[in-house]
């Protein structure tokens, strides 16, 4: 069916964007005291993201944040095709936004090579003026959403409304669910391919930047999609 609806583009960040999930990396390797059984109990949601994101991180200090955000630039790699599938956004004038629960202070530097302007990337802050590291929250959930996402994929999701835009959604986690359901269009890798089969939401897997780009210019010549 041919959609006369602008094209947007919602993308995650770690292990989407980047190869690597920085937040699992960074903790993975610098270990905090602790941090284990705040990990396993935002697994089990007995902690929301939001709460259980901003805990770990309360117990580093913020005087490791240079070492964190080299650690993060040097290891987390960028997913093939991803200047790729920029340029051809570029030229066919499609809009693309950022959505990611991770930080700015890795996130912004790993992504300033690529030219994405800053008002459409949207992630949570981190305040590293106190003895530990303070995670700040500039995108809350807005009702419907009350799942303490800390970074609300679905709440800016909404803000480009579902009359007046085919949006697309590609991500790889759980974390992209929520709005999985709510896009016109997923691409999904890992986890989230793995929840969309099981609960019936219509998905593209992907594993590069080069196969999401190829399904779109297909979906295009077939006017499914209008820049």
């Amino acid at each position: 069916m041919i959609s006369p609806k602008k094209t947007v583009i919602f993308c995650d960040f770690d292990g989407t964007i980047t190869i690597t999930d920085n937040i699992v990396a960074i903790m993975n390797q610098f270990k905090p005291t602790g941090y284990e059984a705040i990990v396993e109990d935002t697994i089990k949601q007995r902690l929301t993201l939001k709460v259980g994101v901003g805990a770990m991180f309360a117990l580093m200090p913020s005087s490791q944040k240079e070492e964190l955000t080299s650690f993060v630039l040097t290891h987390a790699g960028i997913r093939e095709g991803f200047q790729d599938f920029l340029h051809y956004l570029e030229v066919e004038n499609i809009e693309f936004n950022v959505t990611s629960g991770g930080m700015d202070f890795f996130i912004h530097p790993l992504l300033a090579p690529f030219g994405i302007p800053e008002d459409h990337i949207y992630c949570n802050g981190a305040d590293f003026t106190g003895e530990q590291i303070e995670i700040t929250w500039p995108n809350p959930c807005l009702p419907p959403c009350e799942s303490g996402c800390g970074m609300c994929k679905t709440t800016v999701m909404r803000k480009f409304p579902e009359e007046s835009y085919f949006r697309i959604l590609i991500g790889d986690s759980l974390t992209d669910f929520e709005g999985a359901k709510i896009a016109d269009l997923v691409y999904s890798r890992s986890h989230l391919t793995t929840k969309c089969e099981e609960l019936g939401v219509d998905h593209v897997p992907y594993e590069t930047f080069h196969d999401i780009l190829k399904d779109m210019q297909l979906k295009q010549e077939q006017g499914v999609l209008k820049s």
